[in-house]
């Protein structure tokens, strides 16, 4: 059954955490879904430089249903959105600001969150009909002090950062004003995946869980 565009919405503000599958074998990304899921993170975006990816969005969405919200992740254009979306994925996820992509989630009623950087990006993703924005590589360019710093003109805009977020800066960035992190390596081991140790990625999907937790709750 498909999700609403709102339950998409409040399950990722909710979770606070977008886990981001980006692996090189086609076998794996399921794997690592399934590991990510067993944490009690189901939000996960799946990248389209998986090999196959949108035959892995499928078999993802067709056999985890409504016990997963399937993103798709690093697209790029139009025509990718929409095969995407054709292959199960509930919400969008671009590495940059693209009008069109935008506008294809849009018709398809489903959440988009394109990634921007500078100010003028992201007044331009809002103005686009972006439901989030990322902020993206949000690390290399001041990390939780950038991300503050674009709260105060933007207060209306619900921020992702990602690029570099691990469990330690985490905290830091739900404290500065971030919506929800988004996070890929630091959290899917391609160690863990290579060793079959997949209680390793089930085990850090819970740790990034209760480190946005904490930091709502305590301020830690």
């Amino acid at each position: 059954m498909p999700w609403s565009k709102q339950k998409a919405l409040d399950l990722i503000r909710q979770l606070g955490v977008v886990s981001i599958v980006r692996v090189s074998s086609t076998e794996d990304a399921p794997r690592a879904v399934e590991a990510i899921v067993a944490g009690g993170l189901n939000v996960v975006e799946i990248t389209m430089t998986v090999p196959n990816a949108l035959r892995v969005l499928e078999r993802v969405a067709g056999q985890m249903g409504d016990k997963v919200l399937i993103g798709g992740g690093t697209v790029l254009d139009p025509e990718s959105c929409r095969a995407a979306l054709l292959s199960g994925a509930e919400f969008i996820v671009t590495p940059s600001v693209n009008p069109t992509v935008i506008e294809m989630a849009r018709r398809y009623g489903k959440v988009v969150i394109p990634g921007a950087l500078t100010p003028t990006e992201i007044v331009l993703a809002w103005q686009s009909g972006a439901d989030m924005v990322k902020i993206f590589p949000c690390e290399p360019v001041g990390g939780p002090r950038y991300l503050k710093a674009l709260r105060s003109p933007f207060p209306h805009i619900e921020f992702v950062p990602t690029g570099g977020v691990d469990l330690k800066t985490t905290p830091e960035y739900i404290k500065a004003g971030a919506a929800a992190v988004a996070v890929g390596g630091e959290l899917v081991s391609s160690a863990a995946l290579r060793e079959g140790r997949l209680d390793v990625i089930t085990e850090s999907a819970r740790c990034y869980l209760e480190a946005v937790r904490l930091a709502r709750e305590t301020g830690r």
